[in-house]
């Protein structure tokens, strides 16, 4: 990790990073671990795993793998400080609108939305019962700046997630509960790389084409690159922090300059 880390700065804390085993889920695990947090997580089958980490082998996108995982945090850990909800991705085909049925619509509803709530639902009355904790949820420049051909669902399901973390809170922070949202742009993550490839397949082409017809619908990046995964973690990680107490229902962008409006 190139970011300098206070190696005790999550000293004590108990953190829960839903999807944590690869990507943008792998790198906030890290994060907060180097952060001298202690981490559970999820993930459909445990790969290449972090000696440190507690794992739950669980599929989140039912309501069965998030009781799994709140059960299991809740016996292991005694509870959970703070809740960084990173699952999520798009794998509906493309091809607009038309394409998508309701199984896709389905899928992307449970994994980039319903995840999260049954999560919170399960795991924040324990914050409030504290009267502290913090919440982060990773919505996406898509809720706002959607890609027709392939993205509609995702899109729709992070905005609903962007409308719903807003919402909660306004509820939760006369209780002692910090919620805040991470919206990032493109990351370089495995996921991308896959996503490139079915858009590929689809149209024809080479994957640089494919690149280039994705950075063509968002309107380019100004900084000529996607976020390393490390860099969108840290930004994760600061909002979880004790030091940022008074930041609360916000939503903080990291995109490389791709919205370029206020």
């Amino acid at each position: 990790m190139s970011i300098a880390v206070d190696p005790i700065e999550f000293a004590g804390k108990r953190v829960l990073v839903s999807g944590g085993t690869k990507g943008l889920g792998r790198a906030t695990v890290e994060r907060f671990l180097a952060g001298g947090a202690r981490v559970i997580t999820a993930a459909r089958a445990i790969k290449d795993p972090i000696a440190s980490v507690d794992y739950v082998e669980a599929d989140l996108t039912t309501a069965e793998g998030g009781e799994a995982l709140a059960a299991a945090a809740i016996e292991r850990l005694g509870g959970i400080d703070i809740l960084a909800h990173v699952v999520g991705g798009s794998h509906a085909p493309a091809g607009g609108f038309a394409a998508l049925t309701d199984k896709d619509w389905f899928a992307a509803l449970n994994l980039n939305l319903l995840a999260t709530v049954r999560l919170d639902r399960l795991l924040i009355p324990q914050m409030i019962d504290r009267g502290r904790g913090s919440v982060v949820h990773v919505t996406s420049i898509q809720s706002v700046l959607p890609l027709p051909e392939s993205t509609t669902a995702y899109a729709a399901a992070k905005a609903a997630l962007r409308t719903y973390s807003k919402s909660i809170s306004k509820e939760l922070g006369p209780k002692g509960v910090r919620v805040n949202a991470v919206s990032p742009g493109w990351i370089m993550t495995e996921a991308a790389g896959d996503f490139l490839e079915t858009l590929r397949a689809a149209r024809g082409g080479t994957t640089e084409d494919a690149r280039q017809s994705v950075l063509d619908a968002l309107g380019g990046i100004s900084i000529g690159r996607g976020a390393e995964p490390d860099e969108v973690a840290d930004l994760i990680a600061y909002l979880a922090a004790d030091r940022a107490a008074a930041i609360h229902g916000a939503e903080f962008v990291i995109d490389g300059g791709t919205i370029s409006t206020v």
